[in-house]
Parts: C-alpha cells; structure tokens; sequence
C-alpha cells in the first residue's frame, strides 16, 4: 500500500474496494502523525474498531470539508458531505 503525507499526516492509501472497505478494522492504533487516506469515500462507519478515531473529510482540491473528533467504535454512518471525495482517519487525540 502506497503512503503520502497529507495534511502533515504519514498516511497510507486506501485505493481498492477492499482497502477501503476494511479501512483501520483489525490494524493497530496508529501512532501521532500516523493513518490512513481512503479514497472515494464521503461516509465511514467504526463496526469492528477497538479505538476511537479522528476523521477529516477532503474535497477533490484536498481541502477541509468536515473535521470529526473522537468517534467512538461502533457508529453506524458518519458523513462527510456532498463535497467530501475522500477522508483521512488517525487514532483519535482526545481523551474520551
């Protein structure tokens, strides 16, 4: 898998279907600085995760459409929005 630094992040690149389906599910916490760049995304969900994550939702140009923090495992549906193209996820930061 591809890594790119977006947004002062180290990212890896989610691009397949099945990338972008599993998404964090399973991997280990990543460290501060650390994630994971879903392409062709506007929505997540957190089924199956065991942290809580930090979303930021992109548009086309890479810019910030929509920041969410601290959404715990288990939420259905997160969206971004119309303009959203893609997210970048990080463990979250804040303390819950």
């Amino acid at each position: 898998m591809e890594s790119v630094e977006i947004l002062g992040v180290k990212a890896k690149v989610a691009r397949t279907f099945a990338e972008r389906t599993r998404g964090l599910i399973g991997a280990e916490k990543p460290p501060p600085g650390e994630g994971l760049l879903i392409l062709r995304c506007n929505a997540i969900h957190t089924f199956f995760m065991s942290y809580p994550i930090d979303a930021v939702f992109l548009d086309r140009h890479d810019r910030v459409v929509k920041e969410i923090r601290g959404i715990r495992p288990w939420r259905f549906w997160v969206w971004g929005g119309r303009r959203a193209v893609k997210v970048l996820e990080t463990a979250s930061q804040s303390v819950i």
